[in-house]
């Protein structure tokens, strides 16, 4: 499987703690609060068109809603193999990380001093 992009981590994590309430507007303030970063609206449906290209997500129209005049909003949920990916990815970093104590990096281990 190939290796996910953090942009893509982000996203996929953010509809998986959403759940069924993951639409464009929750997504973007979810990937905000994680990363203390805004998104723009356009990067973020181009990341969930990629995800759904790679079978990663799926997309369906909610009920329509008054408050968006009677218009649906789109929800996105996660898919087996986008859930692979996440695992996939979360064992990635953690054996990058393995060995390397939380408290900071230090320059223990560069030959640059």
């Amino acid at each position: 499987m190939k290796d996910l992009s953090v942009p893509e981590q982000l996203i996929l994590t953010a509809i998986w703690r959403l759940g069924k309430d993951a639409y464009g507007v929750t997504i973007r303030r979810k990937v905000a609060e994680v990363t203390q970063k805004d998104l723009i609206y356009g990067t973020l449906y181009n990341f969930l068109d990629q995800l759904l290209r790679k079978g990663y997500v799926t997309k369906t129209p909610s009920e329509p809603t008054g408050e968006r005049g009677g218009r649906s909003r789109m929800i996105y949920g996660i898919t087996e193999k986008g859930l692979l990916a996440l695992r996939e990815a979360r064992a990635l970093q953690e054996s990058i990380w393995a060995g390397i104590p939380a408290e900071g990096l230090t320059r223990q281990g560069s030959s640059d001093e």
